[in-house]
């Protein structure tokens, strides 16, 4: 499909403001002034996803993101919007091809702080790091 320099130029703006999840799909259409439908349809021809799709692609690179520097899951699918952790294991297994638990595990960054698992673990932690000078 063949699209104007200008309308070229506002589809880019409303790809950049798609990435911010407080905008509505409706409300980035009339910031860039096309119609909802018309958007919908260009912006899927021109970048091969359409707002929808593409704003959870940002939402679950993000989330890849977080999970490599040792976010929990809970965590992560809450950094990034969603409100369940079951449908965002659901689309994030869908999309990455493998649960967020395992690709946390499969592609962590080595040296990244990952939280304790529980308070024992957490309390292990503290006595390790402290000074021999605070068990007294």
């Amino acid at each position: 499909m063949l699209v104007d320099p200008a309308t070229f130029r506002r589809l880019v703006r409303a790809r950049d403001l798609l990435a911010d999840d407080t905008l509505s799909v409706r409300d980035i259409a009339a910031r860039v002034r096309l119609s909802p439908f018309h958007f919908i349809r260009v912006f899927g021809a021109l970048f091969g996803d359409t707002p929808h799709q593409f704003r959870t692609r940002v939402r679950v690179d993000r989330a890849k993101s977080l999970l490599a520097r040792g976010t929990s899951v809970t965590d992560a699918c809450l950094d990034v919007g969603f409100a369940s952790v079951g449908s965002f294991s659901a689309l994030f297994t869908r999309w990455v091809g493998t649960p967020p638990s395992s690709y946390r595990r499969t592609f962590q960054i080595p040296g990244t702080y990952a939280p304790p698992a529980s308070c024992h673990a957490l309390m292990e932690q503290f006595w390790r790091s402290a000074p021999p000078s605070a068990w007294a």
